[in-house]
């Protein structure tokens, strides 16, 4: 079941301990229970989830009170950050602290986004509606689809046709596929015992403000991971963003998903940093 990071513990009764040892207890924990001093006051909801024997990190954030972006290259010398540990060091240099990452879309053997990328508003990368080979790679199992994040701040997932066709300008967005769920239904193309297993990570939109992102623990099939979305994390539209190599990371958690000997560099990496 879904843990919270925050989730409150039973603790047993302690023993009675030293009236001397409390006056050194009392301080420490008052320093700590003061504002701004916890170091997991702006952490993010994080939690394990298990589903049909297989165990899940889920991450759930609140548009209205995290800002969620996308990072692909450092603004000042143009390299692409690669990983999320340069992207946490690249904050850490600027007084910012990373609180969540994760792999984006689809990207080419040039580490390039193979579909739509935006970024701050701008489109680095159009949308890519091409029909390709489905033997080639997940993106050209259809329909693949677009996560975005809006001006006035909501969150959707879209297939790529829904997306053109709506014409909205997106603040943030990443193409990827497949779609997992359309409208509450499995993607047809999945299949319920298939052998094509490989550690998974995705994402949903649950309210316009409410994203949720998942990546397996182990090595799981497509039918499977979109059930998950489905059927315990009620989502009704949701999109594969990678397998293989996707990992999630969280402050003062570390990374979860694909071991770390399997990661390649990633072209685009959503990111959540701590408020100033």
């Amino acid at each position: 079941m879904y843990r919270s990071a925050s989730s409150p513990l039973r603790m047993r009764s302690a023993p009675r301990r030293p009236r001397r040892l409390l006056h050194v207890l009392l301080p420490l924990a008052l320093l700590v229970g003061a504002p701004g001093c916890a170091p997991s006051a702006q952490a993010v909801d994080s939690g394990e989830l298990a589903f049909e024997g297989q165990d899940y990190r889920v991450v759930r954030l609140d548009l209205k009170h995290e800002q969620l972006g996308l990072y692909w290259r450092d603004p000042q010398s143009g390299q692409p950050f690669g990983s999320i540990e340069s992207l946490r060091q690249w904050g850490d240099a600027r007084g910012r602290r990373l609180l969540f990452a994760t792999n984006a879309g689809i990207y080419d053997h040039k580490f390039a986004p193979l579909g739509l990328y935006v970024e701050n508003g701008k489109t680095v990368v159009p949308l890519n509606l091409a029909h390709g080979n489905p033997a080639s790679g997940n993106f050209s199992l259809l329909p693949n689809g677009v996560f975005a994040i809006y001006p006035d701040g909501h969150a959707a997932v879209r297939t790529s046709a829904a997306f053109k066709a709506e014409g909205k300008p997106a603040q943030w967005a990443t193409q990827s596929g497949p779609m997992l769920l359309i409208d509450g239904k499995l993607n047809e193309q999945f299949v319920d015992d298939s052998s094509s297993l490989k550690w998974r990570s995705g994402v949903c939109v649950k309210t316009s403000t409410e994203v949720v992102f998942a990546v397996s623990e182990a090595p799981v099939n497509f039918h499977t991971f979109g059930r998950l979305f489905r059927d315990r994390l009620g989502c009704r539209d949701a999109l594969y963003l990678d397998g293989s190599i996707s990992q999630l990371y969280v402050d003062g958690e570390g990374y979860t998903g694909a071991p770390a000997f399997m990661v390649k560099p990633y072209a685009g990496i959503f990111a959540v940093f701590a408020k100033p």
